[in-house]
């Protein structure tokens, strides 16, 4: 595929998966011996679609409006660099934490390597600490 082509796929990506929730979409687009690092918890690393919605139905269940903007793209070969913002209301406990109704905003920087038209390969840098810094508050203001 193209960098184009493969931007594309990208933007594709975080539009149906996190923006319109089509958990079918991670199948389509990510190998099944796909690995990710960054997404999850620190040190945890993904392995294949399956791990993939697992992690996505925990932030869902956290955060089930979150909308992402892709901020920018640009590719180089076989990778894709996503620069994004989310989002999101925390309303559910999908993280183990009580919903604190708390609006959240984050950044992060997502690198996708791509062959064959899947995600062969990711990289994550998302601000999880300002995540969980904004909804520490929440739950001390609420205590």
């Amino acid at each position: 595929m193209s960098v184009e082509e493969n931007v594309v796929l990208m933007r594709r990506w975080f539009k149906e998966v996190w923006n319109e929730g089509r958990v079918q979409t991670i199948y389509d687009l990510m190998d099944e011996n796909a690995i990710g690092v960054g997404q999850d918890e620190p040190g945890r690393v993904i392995h294949g679609p399956r791990d993939f919605v697992a992690l996505f139905h925990r932030l869902h269940g956290a955060f089930p409006d979150i909308k992402i903007t892709v901020e920018d793209t640009f590719g180089a070969d076989d990778k894709v660099v996503v620069r994004w913002s989310a989002d999101m209301t925390h309303t559910g406990d999908g993280l183990g934490l009580p919903a604190t109704n708390k609006r959240v905003r984050i950044t992060g920087i997502t690198i996708a390597q791509i062959d064959s038209g899947k995600i062969v390969r990711g990289w994550d840098n998302w601000d999880q600490l300002a995540m969980q810094q904004q909804l520490a508050m929440a739950a001390a203001a609420r205590s």
